[in-house]
């Protein structure tokens, strides 16, 4: 028990805690207190209401779990929302989402776009999200306003990007940016090389030494597609997770983005490097990009993280959803009904995703010491009724309807649904001027 001598800042009573860690463990009727922003208690509930505390928060009905994490999507897309779709990746990539970027994408785009794609993921639950884009110096500025945690990536590619002209550029302006929020609590940087088939060896050499350098993560989209590993076979007799492993890419800071082409070679590069996947079902189901096998990345040790993707291919940020879509098709791809269970889906969408982005030691799950980053379930619905384990009912009966309250460092960035940093009706009104715009073009 923490001293008594300094009183909470908040205690927060609700029906169940589900600390993710350790694995399966529901507490109920235990409370959970902050102060300075940090977890500083878990106890039964008579213990916890001995303590002072300057605010005591009954939440009847509701489980407490750690904040969602996003460990892969593109924020600012959010404004190219159902643009193109029902289309396969590279029709859709080439043919319609470059052109767009390429005509639309500036500062204000990404400002807006970014506030809108914050505003649905905290109104779903996600307290940390990667946001792999263009002007990052943007993204980490809506980022810093309005509470939420992120990584976000320095983009890297062979050709000109929105922000920069080449690569040299957008690593100089991304290492200034490294410097600027070195010590930012809640902003973690990385670098973001899109893909294997849009960026030269020569880049990747300079990502890999920068990353080194600077001990930073690494997020790439990687053996997204069948095509695209046929394509590099093709050209060079090499798979590209096995170019990037000879490269020198892989590791515990490398993020592998989709995955759904695995044969045994690369699951003994991922597991003999320790590098995370982040798997994207509902993206991937979307574009018809195939399955990535997560119950045999699991069994082998692999540390597997859930993303939403960017909601121009998904077409949501409902890391809830994705989870439960994670759950199913995990089962149906490994043929076994017991594959994925609920507890673990959940650690997918916590804790592995704060360790795939590097952020464990800070949130993911709810152990003293650890950040509050804390979301609220609502439990009480109809459609959640009767509850007999309410982690299976938050991941096979609840929606992001659910969520009630989330907080970040203890900070209260979602009350009673209602978002307390951003104004609802200002975002809807760009969103649809933006939709305007883009359509009337």
């Amino acid at each position: 028990m923490p001293s008594t001598t300094a009183p909470l800042d908040l205690l927060l009573l609700p029906e169940w805690i589900v600390p993710v860690e350790p694995a399966g463990v529901v507490l109920r009727e235990h409370a959970l207190g902050i102060r300075d922003g940090r977890i500083v208690l878990i106890a039964p509930r008579a213990q916890a209401l001995a303590l002072p505390a300057a605010e005591r928060r009954e939440l009847p009905g509701t489980l407490l779990a750690p904040g969602l994490v996003n460990a892969h999507g593109h924020a600012a897309m959010s404004l190219f929302r159902g643009l193109a779709d029902d289309l396969p990746l590279m029709t859709w990539l080439q043919e319609h989402i470059w052109p767009a970027e390429a005509k639309w994408v500036g500062e204000d785009f990404v400002r807006d776009g970014t506030e809108l794609a914050i505003a649905e993921q905290l109104k779903g639950g996600i307290t940390a999200f990667s946001d792999m884009y263009f002007f990052p110096e943007v993204a980490s500025e809506v980022v810093h306003r309005t509470g939420v945690r992120a990584q976000i990536t320095i983009p890297v590619l062979n050709f000109p990007v929105p922000g920069a002209h080449d690569t040299d550029e957008a690593l100089r302006r991304g290492l200034e940016l490294f410097a600027d929020l070195r010590h930012h609590p809640r902003i973690k940087m990385a670098f973001g090389p899109h893909a294997p088939y849009t960026v030269s060896d020569d880049r990747l050499e300079r990502v890999r030494v920068l990353a080194e350098q600077l001990d930073a993560g690494i997020h790439m989209h990687v053996h997204e597609t069948a095509f695209e590993v046929q394509q590099a076979l093709e050209q060079s007799g090499e798979r590209p997770l096995a170019r990037l492993a000879r490269l020198g890419l892989l590791g515990p800071r490398f993020q592998a983005v989709h995955m759904t082409q695995i044969d045994d070679a690369d699951l003994s590069l991922l597991v003999q490097h320790n590098a995370s996947v982040i798997h994207c079902p509902e993206s991937n189901l979307k574009l018809a990009s195939g399955f990535c096998p997560v119950e045999r990345l699991w069994q082998a040790g692999v540390n597997v993280a859930v993303g939403t993707d960017g909601a121009a291919s998904n077409n949501d940020l409902d890391l809830l959803g994705e989870t439960r879509t994670a759950a199913l098709l995990a089962k149906a791809v490994a043929g076994s009904a017991t594959a994925l269970d609920a507890h673990r889906a959940l650690r997918m969408a916590t804790l592995n995703g704060a360790r795939a982005l590097g952020i464990d030691e800070d949130c993911g799950s709810l152990q003293l010491g650890k950040s509050a980053d804390l979301v609220a379930f609502d439990l009480s619905g109809l459609a959640q009724q009767p509850v007999y384990d309410p982690v299976s009912q938050l991941i096979y009966a609840c929606g992001r309807d659910c969520v009630r309250h989330v907080w970040v460092g203890g900070k209260a960035l979602l009350e009673d649904g209602r978002l307390s940093r951003l104004d609802e009706d200002e975002l809807r009104a760009k969103a649809r001027a933006w939709g305007q715009r883009i359509v009337g073009a």
